[in-house]
């Protein structure tokens, strides 16, 4: 089969979250199978070029219209982790992938509608037929759609869409030019049955675009399929996606366990495994040494995470003090994009400065990452909501205990030790519901006290989450009965 990732991220190349760790990992997965993938992402001046093998220009010549004229781009190939990548170089005085950032622009409706129209361009003008394109987020929301109404009738009929929701914190909300711009009769999309905003009846709404004209439609995990359909998390689009319902299902992410496997990883002093656990504690001397903790007898609570409303801020720095109340360390390595957050956290380190137990690093640092995810012994995910969330799979691949809110993925992946019918080989992890203190601090008071009084069970919880499969093996297995289920035979 030969399928296409349209996608404004790639891991490690273009990567601004979870979303470019999705399309490497399931790409490589993919491929691995021997099905044809190909990637295409924009050109963005900020790209990692030294992860880009062989780069050079592929298709010289392209032409995407933009309003009533066209936009000259390059497309360039290269190779990034084995997979075969595109890259959209569009050259206009808009400058729209040279901003020093993948997103963060007024006019992204504008840069991302006018990569979803070069894909098909590209497609169109190179030749290539896919059986699927698997589009990603807002951002590509608009393939379909041209698809449909322009692309399949110039020869690209044969071609299918699955689309992946990432997150619907972020829709693609914008005004009905980006529709005239990309040549679209914005009279007759701007009705409640295509992408007339559910909320906002002047507003375009892209992800909604994407819904309604792909073939399928998934998300990232079982228990977000449910959420955005039935809660509040739908965030306005949960009619739509319940009238869609026959064409939509939840596939739980995977994780790359290459680069996520502690017997291998080169950021780690000392490897280990399941069967050398005993090992993870040279880990966590080095992480202490590394951080200026003092090395004793004590569990290491850890967060990774952006700081954010998402993520359960409050409840993260309450988990601070509460984990040095009970007797635990605790390591924090996250950014905050907005201000006041940012200074909250800021305010926080200065505080505990001259703690021998705990330590905020504020910013991102990947080789810290696995250090962290290597040395500690819990890790702290209290989101408010989370569509998925790999740092729970990454964390319990390296023996690393996870406390979080049972939402989204976080309650498709992690089993409460105490508080689940599962069998105790299958629990892994210590879950919490109310979005409070009280219900944070019961779940880090049974996790921590385990540590402390019931050593040879929480080396079992270790073990169990070691154990488990988050590869992307299952993962690939389904996107491909969807890929099979919509092609064209």
């Amino acid at each position: 089969m030969y399928i296409v990732m349209a996608t404004p991220e790639c891991a490690p190349v273009a990567k601004a979250g979870g979303l470019g760790d999705f399309v490497h990992g399931l790409s490589r997965e993919l491929a691995s199978h021997g099905h044809q993938v190909d990637i295409i992402l924009p050109k963005y001046d900020c790209l990692r070029y030294d992860r880009v093998q062989d780069m050079e220009t592929y298709h010289s010549d392209l032409w995407v219209p933009f309003y009533d004229r066209a936009v000259h781009c390059d497309v360039e190939r290269g190779e990034v982790d084995g997979l075969q990548c595109f890259f959209v170089d569009a050259h206009s005085e808009h400058g729209f992938f040279n901003r020093g950032a993948i997103y963060g622009d007024a006019d992204d409706p504008d840069r991302f509608t006018f990569f979803s129209h070069a894909i098909l361009s590209f497609l169109l003008a190179a030749g290539k037929r896919p059986d699927i394109i698997h589009c990603n987020e807002w951002q590509t929301g608009l393939v379909p759609v041209l698809l449909f109404e322009r692309y399949a009738a110039m020869g690209l009929d044969r071609t299918r869409v699955c689309y992946s929701l990432h997150n619907l914190g972020h829709q693609g909300w914008t005004t009905p030019h980006v529709l005239h711009m990309n040549g679209l009769d914005a009279g007759r999309l701007m009705v409640p049955d295509r992408l007339q905003d559910p909320g906002n009846p002047g507003a375009v709404n892209l992800m909604k675009g994407g819904i309604v004209f792909s073939n399928f439609v998934t998300t990232v995990s079982p228990r977000y399929a449910w959420e955005i359909q039935h809660t509040e998390q739908g965030m306005g689009l949960q009619g739509v996606l319940r009238t869609h319902d026959r064409k939509f299902g939840g596939v739980l992410n995977g994780i790359d366990t290459n680069t996520w496997n502690p017997a291998t990883d080169a950021f780690i002093p000392v490897p280990y495994d399941a069967n050398h656990l005993a090992d993870k504690g040279a880990n966590k001397t080095a992480l202490r040494n590394r951080l200026g903790l003092v090395d004793a007898a004590k569990p290491i609570v850890a967060v990774i995470s952006r700081l954010d409303r998402q993520k359960g801020i409050e409840l993260i720095r309450h988990g601070i003090d509460f984990s040095l109340e009970q007797g635990a360390q605790f390591v924090l390595l996250g950014s905050a994009q907005d201000p006041a957050v940012n200074a909250q956290f800021w305010e926080a380190k200065k505080v505990l400065q001259e703690s021998a137990d705990a330590h905020l690093e504020l910013g991102y640092d990947e080789e810290l990452s696995h250090l962290i995810y290597a040395g500690a012994d819990m890790i702290l995910i209290p989101s408010v909501y989370e569509p998925c969330g790999l740092t729970q799979m990454i964390a319990m691949r390296y023996g690393c205990v996870p406390i979080v809110r049972r939402v989204g993925g976080l309650a498709d992946t992690v089993f409460d030790a105490n508080y689940n019918d599962r069998p105790f080989e299958e629990r892994n992890g210590y879950v919490f519901d109310e979005l409070s203190f009280d219900g944070l601090e019961s779940a880090m008071k049974r996790a921590i006290g385990l540590w402390w009084e019931y050593p040879d069970y929480f080396r079992q919880l270790r073990l169990n989450g070691m154990r488990m499969d988050n590869s992307w093996a299952r993962p690939a297995q389904d996107y491909l009965s969807i890929y099979e289920h919509i092609r064209v035979r």
